[in-house]
């Protein structure tokens, strides 16, 4: 009895340890993040400054249910604000392509030209996967040290930690969110995804695509 007693503790303290170092892991991840992106995030398109590329961070058009995603909308309408703003120039549309008939950065390209922006000015990054994989691929593939991140704030948060620790410097801005019902699911995913910002960077994760390179004007 005494054993299973003392057995019992030692698997208790086990656990308070474990969910304790959770939480700590995930404040202060959320800490360094939110921290070096408050002076590089924007929401006034008057204030951010101009940059060559924007890179516009995928997601999918509809949901599973059926209905349309507030986030891909979202995002399209602040790149096209930036575009018309004269705020950048090219955009990298970078999101999943892995599934037949699931294509994220065609359904944003097409979103784009069909609000007006040349198709010319586009380009395609079919291995964003991640968004470790668009900031990096963003670099290495397309030969940009410095752009604009465009997603919501949240999201640009952890784009712009990463560009950080991959020696970029980048801006973003922010486009609008969605309602804390709408998103709630997504913003529980976003506290482990920062923590996983610096598991990956300490075991050295890299992009799982880089191929050749694309060159923007």
């Amino acid at each position: 009895m005494k054993v299973l007693k003392k057995y019992f503790k030692k698997i208790m303290l086990t656990s308070f340890l474990l969910i304790l170092g959770t939480i700590g892991s995930i404040v202060l991840a959320n800490y360094l993040i939110v921290w070096k992106a408050k002076s590089s995030t924007f929401a006034n398109i008057k204030t951010i400054p101009y940059k060559k590329v924007g890179l516009l961070l995928g997601t999918r058009k509809i949901l599973p249910n059926g209905y349309k995603n507030l986030y891909f909308k979202y995002r399209i309408d602040a790149t096209v604000k930036l575009y018309r703003a004269k705020k950048i120039k090219y955009i990298i549309v970078s999101g999943d392509n892995s599934r037949k008939n699931y294509n994220e950065p065609e359904d944003m390209k097409n979103a784009l030209v069909a609000k007006g922006i040349p198709a010319s000015r586009i380009f395609m990054d079919f291995a964003g996967f991640r968004t470790l994989d668009s900031v990096v691929r963003a670099k290495e593939v397309f030969g940009q040290n410095s752009f604009t991140v465009i997603s919501q704030k949240f999201h640009n948060e952890r784009a712009i930690y990463l560009a950080y620790l991959e020696g970029m410097e980048v801006v973003a801005f922010n486009a609008k969110d969605v309602t804390i019902k709408y998103g709630i699911k997504t913003q529980v995913r976003e506290k482990l995804a920062r923590v996983k910002v610096f598991i990956d960077f300490f075991t050295g994760k890299e992009p799982k695509f880089l191929g050749k390179k694309i060159s923007i004007p």
